[in-house]
């Protein structure tokens, strides 16, 4: 995903023998950008080199080495957290935030998310986004009534939520007839997560939150507001559960309608509730389900915690799942097919929040976008420049771990494995394209969580995605 607020390229020093090595023993591919054919098939479905075997996680960790084998123990995960924390500045820890907030602080993250629409907009139906309206949207803000000092509030989220660049649902294009990629979606916030509260919008619908990864605006029945000893607590609460299935769901109850059917997205922490064991939980013997403890927004918009049934069988772990090669590809294939997401848009997610939650499910935080997350000091990176040539970009493609992250300008991929020494990707991509065998380039219109290889994949036909590697992130070693 784009990040609106670019931070510069923070320069990374090599390990120099290493590099060289890796240039002097990377096997060749064979594979040049100008060719006009490609040396895979391909299928029926247009989507070049695929085969039914492929789409099962076991085939890829077959031919992984060491599959098992934990990259990072937990405790050198929770240091990477932490100084995640301290030295990226697109990450935010809501435990050092002061006791008050000044106006220009507040007014600091409003104005850093989105400036006011200089180009025309349109909306679902293609029609022009009349200044007029952009103009009350803006104006709803109400930077004008951020007081000079504030108490921090504290709040939780309570369900799946949007997080918006400016206070409204409106979704807004770029160009007439595009209905994917809102320019006002920027993320999304899940059940259980801490978020400072520190503005609202002239209606009050709207609260601007600080969480983590992100500042936006979040719709106000998504927060309930609570001590910051509660909010703060939730996360180190035990026992638990940590969510490994894609997003599954708490089950029906017509007693808690605001925990029935509950979506729950992978790497969301669950603290069990402390309840008995042998009575109804929402009118339901509660034997077969984990009795979680979820947070709920109550009348006056407070923070409470309700019990609320997650059957057993349901995809979820009593701690962070270890750090493996397996346990990446199992992961990242629970989501092979689920539909492209914009900003988290369509219940989904977009390239960025695809590896957030893939590496979260084993504890592993990352920042929100591609912009952040590929410059990190926290992580072990390779960056190129601009001018980085062709064989250095390949020996590092030649040299890649399952797990790694590959970047190129506004997307992200996973690198899965090889076949017959061909480089394979898992990303979460809204197009895909391809040179076919007569020169013309063909487009997958992929358009969701898709398994490709990484050669052939184009920018046009005169340039690759290797061509465009800008860096690669080494999640699984510490820095």
């Amino acid at each position: 995903m784009r990040e609106r607020l670019q931070h510069p390229m923070r320069p990374v020093a090599w390990r120099a023998l290493t590099f060289a090595l890796a240039l002097a023993c990377a096997p060749a591919l064979g594979l040049d950008r100008g060719s006009p054919a490609t040396p895979l098939p391909i299928p029926p479905s247009g989507v070049i080199g695929m085969q039914d075997a492929y789409f099962a996680p076991e085939f890829w960790i077959a031919r992984t080495q060491a599959a098992d084998q934990v990259l990072m123990t937990p405790a050198a995960i929770q240091a990477r957290n932490a100084r995640l924390l301290q030295v990226d500045d697109s990450m935010h820890d809501l435990s050092a935030l002061p006791a008050t907030l000044d106006r220009r602080r507040v007014a600091g993250w409003i104005d850093d998310l989105a400036s006011a629409p200089s180009k025309p907009l349109w909306d679902d139906a293609g029609k022009p986004v009349p200044k007029a309206t952009l103009d009350a949207i803006i104006a709803s803000r109400a930077m004008e009534a951020i007081p000079a000092s504030q108490p921090t509030r504290f709040g939780m989220v309570v369900q799946r939520a949007a997080l918006r660049a400016f206070p409204t649902d409106l979704r807004v294009f770029n160009r007439q007839g595009e209905t994917d990629i809102d320019r006002f979606q920027e993320s999304a916030l899940f059940p259980g997560d801490p978020v400072a509260i520190v503005h609202a919008s002239t209606d009050a619908k709207w609260l601007f939150v600080v969480s983590a990864r992100y500042a936006a605006w979040v719709a106000a029945d998504a927060i309930a507001e609570g001590d910051r000893t509660a909010v703060l607590g939730y996360a180190t609460r035990t026992p638990h559960r940590i969510v490994t299935g894609a997003k599954p769901r708490t089950v029906f109850t017509r007693e808690q309608p605001r925990l029935s059917e509950l979506q729950l997205d992978m790497g969301v922490r669950i603290p069990l509730a402390n309840v008995p064991q042998d009575k109804p939980v929402n009118g339901q013997h509660p034997y077969a389900s984990w009795i979680l403890d979820l947070p709920v927004r109550d009348g006056d918009g407070r923070l409470g915690f309700a019990p609320a049934l997650l059957q057993r069988n349901a995809d979820t772990s009593a701690d962070y799942l270890p750090l493996t090669r397996a346990n990446l590809i199992r992961q990242a294939f629970k989501f092979l097919g689920e539909r492209y997401g914009w900003g988290h848009s369509y219940n989904g997610r977009d390239c960025s929040g695809f590896v957030s939650e893939v590496y979260r499910s084993m504890g592993v935080e990352l920042p929100r976008n591609t912009s952040d997350q590929s410059v990190s000091p926290a992580f072990d990176r390779i960056h190129f420049e601009a001018d980085a040539t062709r064989a250095a970009r390949m020996a590092a493609v030649d040299a890649l771990d399952v797990g790694d992250l590959i970047y190129i300008p506004g997307h992200v991929m996973m690198f899965a494995g090889r076949i017959d020494g061909m480089p394979w990707v898992i990303h979460d991509t809204n197009g895909g394209s391809f040179l076919g065998p007569d020169g013309t380039l063909q487009s997958m219109q992929l358009n969701g969580v898709s398994l490709t290889p990484l050669v052939p994949l184009r920018f046009g036909k005169d340039h690759d995605y290797i061509d465009r590697i800008t860096n690669i992130v080494r999640m699984t070693r510490d820095k």
